[in-house]
């Protein structure tokens, strides 16, 4: 879904949007209280030399845009010579559009962006450098978990700053079990005991459904059982895994499909691109898949069973306090202080941590995070918050974000995971072109 540009105006200007969004954008509501996270002049009063307009644009379905718009409403109700045009889409083409504006020079002055392509665009001069907002206190990290700061930093330069968090997890039907008496996943099971499960699964459902989807093209999957292993995604610009290792992973899912614990190989690539709606855990054709814990409420309303959630096979350490997506300026903005205090004022303050809930991942802020939980009455959030708190105590140390060509290195794996589960290629022909075409990527 789509809208396109439109101005977000101070409260009261537009009744006919404030009546379409309904009562949940309406500013009276909003209005008790002071806005957590802001301090000082410059804080309440960010725009000194007249009106500003500040261009933002973030990807997500229709909850999402309901809360940022209210989020942004409020800002302006505080700082009332801030306005806001506003875009948002889904997320299927949204890097596609933000390169094309940045090409142009006319990047929006505040954007939603995750780590596939943040090291990329501070490569290229594209996003703010908002370190300096950091030293002189207008951004606030204090109360981020370090590994998350970390995160968003890229050559000792912070780029982004953590919209929220959230853990790569393991969505599986918990009705379709219970009929067929299946026990659940548990967090942190072997790869191994997974596999078997999976195919207990098959096997229980007499084949009607699989036990997995198969993420031997998810680079995410990859990555945590690279990490349960001690071996590195990246090492600088370069791969840090060799060819053995990438064979072993492409192996044992060429063991998984040989017991049928996956599924068909055209059901996978239809599910391939991550999409929620097409997850196969939600369309019936397995009983399990692989998403990141921020998406369950989304993946729950797909579904008539009922929904739940483990962490990832392998070592608890393999995860690490990971951004969901990160919120960054336009290095040409021409209001970059102001920029620098809407981010704050996002991440930092309690009330818009309460209209956000787990809509981004859990709050980066621990405070603003501690206030959320405890106000937290939508159960299928309670749930991403209860995965959340009881990974971030084993949780490993963060990597340094993904590097430039960290896109097409994505593609390049999922095509060779593609290719090998289409027959149209050994594992091992798969592998070695693989990494022969990744660390060219990375090395342009």
């Amino acid at each position: 879904m789509s809208v396109a540009p439109s101005p977000l105006p101070r409260p009261g200007a537009d009744p006919a949007r404030r009546q379409l969004l309904g009562g949940l954008l309406g500013l009276p509501v909003l209005a008790a209280g002071g806005l957590s996270g802001c301090a000082g002049d410059e804080e309440e009063t960010p725009a000194r030399d007249g009106p500003v307009e500040l261009s933002v644009f973030w990807y997500g379905g229709t909850r999402r845009a309901e809360v940022t718009e209210q989020a942004l409403r409020l800002y302006s109700a505080r700082n009332p010579l801030v306005t806001f045009r506003v875009t948002w889409q889904g997320q299927g083409g949204y890097y596609d559009r933000l390169a094309t504006q940045a090409g142009g020079g006319n990047a929006p002055d505040l954007f939603q962006i995750d780590d596939s392509v943040l090291g990329e665009y501070a490569q290229r001069g594209i996003v703010l450098d908002l370190g300096g907002y950091v030293d002189d206190g207008r951004i606030d990290l204090d109360t981020l978990p370090p590994g998350l700061t970390d995160y968003g930093t890229i050559d000792g330069r912070l780029y982004g700053v953590p919209a929220g968090q959230t853990h790569a997890a393991v969505v599986f039907n918990r009705d379709l079990l219970r009929r067929l008496g299946v026990p659940e996943p548990t967090t942190s099971m072997t790869w191994a005991d997974y596999l078997s499960w999976a195919a207990g699964v098959t096997r229980a459902g007499n084949g009607r459904v699989a036990g997995s989807m198969d993420p031997s093209g998810d680079h995410r999957a990859l990555w945590l059982w690279l990490r349960g292993l001690g071996t590195r995604f990246y090492q600088g610009r370069q791969l840090g895994f060799g060819s053995a290792a990438l064979l072993d992973w492409f192996e044992f899912w060429e063991r998984a499909r040989s017991q049928q614990a996956t599924p068909a190989a055209a059901l996978v690539d239809r599910a391939d691109n991550g999409e929620p709606a097409r997850q196969l855990v939600v369309t019936g054709h397995t009983a399990a898949s692989f998403a990141w814990s921020h998406q369950f409420p989304e993946l729950q309303r797909y579904s008539d069973d009922e929904l739940a959630m483990v962490g990832f096979p392998g070592p608890r350490a393999a995860q690490w306090d990971r951004a969901s997506m990160y919120w960054a300026g336009f290095r040409g903005t021409r209001h970059a202080g102001v920029v620098a205090n809407v981010v704050n004022f996002l991440t930092g303050s309690i009330e818009v941590g309460r209209m956000f809930g787990t809509e981004r991942g859990l709050p980066a802020s621990l405070t603003v995070r501690e206030a959320v939980v405890q106000t937290l009455d939508d159960p299928l959030a309670k749930r991403v918050a209860t995965l959340g708190e009881a990974l971030n105590q084993q949780v490993g140390p963060a990597p340094a974000p993904p590097p430039k060509g960290h896109g097409e290195v994505r593609t390049l794996l999922a095509d060779a995971a593609r290719s090998i589960r289409a027959g149209r290629s050994g594992a091992r022909a798969a592998t070695a072109q693989f990494m022969a075409r990744a660390q060219a990527a990375l090395a342009r």
